[in-house]
């Protein structure tokens, strides 16, 4: 009896320990921190790094000194989140401040850093990307047959019709993941197609306590994710369409590569530590890919999670694709500007959907009609005319201007119709020539094929990356406009008349949509390539994108309205991603783990914050090196207080892979420069077996500061077959590298 008394009593005083801490706790703020560890320091007495991370909270909790220690460890198990496996050597933990003082003292911390949100940056596409029955990498990868795509978004919608697994290979035997269970969703909803399905919300709940989760599980109730994914890897869907826009049959980049979803944004806000413990559980589960529409700005990489977790993917030979985000038009606006990922940026899909309306007194009294308006010269302009006509009670609007970027028009519930000055032309004379003008506008006709395309939108961030100025980014561009692909059936797509309209397709535009394009490409070529590192599949999209149009003329960028110039690599990356080029790129450059650490070593991160971004308590500095093998180039001339007449060079070495023939000739051929001198040594590449490497240099000489902030041009190693061209983007610029 006194035995099981003790036992009752002392579960009343853990109890009242607990109540006392959560009082206490209202009053001393607390906030999620992800905290980095050194393993090598873990006592040998505790059976994994879960129970050190929980001794150590305990060690350090503000009711530690007054409890009882089984008292201190729920404590500490109640203030840990996660504890992290592959992504980081650490945890995540909501911790007050003096906790945290405390914490920085105990063996084995490396550093902290604290939880912060984070935002998404939100078909025919495959075809308009050549992906058709008979494109090669379709065949060769057989249309990404068993390959897993990890997510990590808003969820998904698994009833949609994306989700089908007709045709679907088996799970394969490496897949370690599950499909969980919750809110409206159980483990039966994944079938061949949709194989797993994860949610991680402990840090947005401890950031806010009182919060109600409106749907607690996978299940997707903003629709950002179900979109994502199914641009990926939707299964083939016969009459899809946004009614009646884009019709036809509908599917994903690799539409037999299996999906797995990590639900890590939500409604109710989005957080660092949540995302890390989706990586780091997609890492465990054995994804082959992972796509990651989301990022910071204005964070170093060690403090950058996603940084951090695609290290540990990429040392895992996962490929990682990330979304640059949608801030441009203006320069070093990216976000995941990260030496070991992919960086995409979007361009428009050629798919179109078929001045002075200012003063409102004159446009109420037209009533019921057509009404033209002239003359919008930029997009408040012709915003502003929209808004006006459309709250005229008028029937619909006709605008007449050669302003280009008016995607974001598209989807307006009232009626519009832009033209061309020179179409409108044809229009206003008509007008004046008719005693009773008629006219009537018809919609649902969509028009493949529109040229010029692709175009970078105003939208699409742009470089360089202030987090790592010394690699070129972004790295391609990918469909992103427009996009066709899976909604939820009970979100709605639009409103008319205050009735909500639902679809089970909806079109979305933003680098959000590009990203999985570019993921499922890179399913492609793991599947048709399963040898080839991350690096090599990421230097076959590079160095075989699309720098023209399909009017054959450099790709243009539209972000600056009626100022259209030819697209920059610091707008587009190399250009628009090529699938079927890709699949047989001729070379290769490949960089592995150790090459990112001896970039990080020259660019003055400290051993400790290397440590954090590689989970590596072992840093080696004793070579470090800028210049990483990377299939492009950005040199900076911007030494302001330097003689104008004082020359400089840039020097660049870097080592190709033969992946194609095994005897075979490359020549180099460089696209002139203005005002730079562009040698390559040496111009001439002989190679005597598939996959052996050869090196070269490449040096840009020119003033110490540029007349003009961005000048650029190509290097292109062209077989003597005439088979292969390996293009690699080159960048010269006037703008800062300390752009942080």
């Amino acid at each position: 009896m006194a035995t099981r008394r003790n036992v009752v009593l002392h579960k009343l005083w853990i109890c009242f320990i607990t109540f006392l801490y959560f009082s206490t706790e209202s009053l001393s703020q607390t906030d999620n921190y992800i905290v980095h560890m050194d393993l090598s320091v873990m006592p040998k007495l505790f059976a994994g790094q879960h129970h050190w991370y929980l001794s150590t909270l305990a060690s350090v909790s503000d009711v530690a000194g007054m409890s009882t220690a089984s008292a201190a460890t729920f404590m500490a198990s109640s203030k840990l989140l996660y504890s992290y496996t592959h992504v980081v050597n650490g945890f995540s933990a909501s911790l007050t401040p003096s906790e945290l003082e405390a914490l920085k003292n105990s063996p084995g911390y490396v550093s902290s850093i604290k939880d912060l949100p984070v935002k998404h940056d939100t078909t025919h596409s495959p075809e308009y990307l050549g992906l058709t029955p008979q494109s090669p990498v379709w065949k060769a990868s057989n249309y990404g047959d068993g390959i897993i795509i990890g997510l990590v978004d808003t969820g998904v919608w698994p009833e949609s019709e994306s989700y089908n697994d007709h045709g679907m290979p088996e799970i394969p035997e490496t897949w370690r993941g599950e499909c969980e269970g919750g809110a409206q969703f159980n483990s039966s909803m994944c079938n061949k197609k949709l194989i797993g399905a994860r949610f991680f919300n402990k840090g947005l709940i401890a950031k806010r306590p009182n919060v109600t989760i409106s749907m607690n599980s996978t299940r997707d109730t903003e629709g950002h994710g179900t979109h994502t994914s199914s641009t990926a890897a939707a299964n083939y869907v016969e009459g899809a369409s946004y009614f009646g826009y884009a019709k036809g049959t509908a599917s994903g980049v690799a539409p037999r590569a299996h999906v797995a979803m990590y639900k890590a944004l939500w409604d109710e806000g989005s957080y660092t530590t949540d995302i890390i413990a989706a990586i780091d559980q997609a890492i465990s589960d054995g994804v082959d890919v992972l796509s990651i529409s989301l990022g910071l700005d204005g964070v170093p990489l060690n403090e950058d999670p996603i940084a951090l977790a695609s290290f540990a993917a990429m040392e895992k030979n996962i490929f990682v694709s990330t979304s640059a985000g949608n801030e441009g038009p203006f320069h070093a606006t990216l976000h995941n500007g990260i030496p070991w990922v992919l960086t995409i940026v979007v361009c428009e899909v050629p798919i179109v959907f078929k001045d002075g309306c200012r003063i409102m007194s004159d446009l109420i009294k037209i009533g019921p009609k057509i009404v033209v308006c002239e003359g919008a010269f930029d997009s408040n302009d012709l915003s502003d005319q929209v808004e006006n006509v459309s709250s005229a009670n008028v029937t619909a609007g006709v605008f007449i201007t050669n302003f280009t970027d008016t995607e974001g028009f598209i989807g307006n519930r009232f009626p519009v119709v832009i033209v061309s000055l020179r179409d409108g032309k044809t229009i206003t004379d008509y007008i004046k020539n008719s005693n009773s003008p008629q006219a009537s506008a018809e919609f649902r006709k969509t028009n493949l094929g529109i040229k010029p395309a692709p175009r970078v939108t105003s939208y699409s961030s742009r470089g360089p990356s202030a987090s790592c100025p010394l690699v070129l980014k972004p790295d391609i561009m990918a469909p992103g406009s427009l996009i066709l692909a899976a909604w939820p059936q009970n979100i709605a797509v639009d409103s008319n008349n205050s009735q909500p309209l639902f679809n089970n397709f909806n079109i979305l535009s933003g680098t959000s949509m590009a990203c999985p394009h570019a993921a499922g490409v890179a399913a492609l070529l793991r599947k048709a390539h399963p040898d080839w590192s991350p690096a090599a599949i990421r230097s076959a999209m590079v160095t075989t994108a699309d720098t023209m149009d399909n009017s054959m003329e450099p790709i243009k960028d539209i972000g600056f309205g009626d100022r259209i110039n030819p697209a920059s690599p610091l707008d587009m990356g190399a250009g628009q991603v090529n699938p079927n080029n890709a699949l047989d790129p001729g070379l290769i450059y490949d960089v592995n783990s150790t090459d990112y650490v001896r970039l990080l070593c020259a660019t003055n991160f400290t051993e400790k914050q290397i440590q954090v971004i590689t989970g590596s308590s072992s840093t080696d500095c004793s070579n470090p090196s800028n210049d990483l093998n990377y299939p492009s180039f950005i040199a900076y001339f911007n030494e302001k207080n330097s003689p104008s007449n004082l020359t400089i060079v840039r020097e660049f070495h870097r080592t190709v892979t033969n992946v194609g023939e095994g005897i075979c000739s490359y020549t180099a051929i460089v696209t002139p420069m203005s005002g730079l001198k562009v040698d390559v040594m040496p111009d001439k590449l002989e190679f005597k077996t598939k996959y052996e490497k050869l090196s070269y240099k490449l040096t840009i000489e020119g003033p110490s500061l540029l007349d003009k902030t961005v000048t650029f041009g190509y290097l292109d190693w062209v077989d003597s077959g005439g088979k292969h061209v390996v293009r690699s983007p080159i960048t010269a610029t006037s703008l800062s590298p300390e752009l942080s």
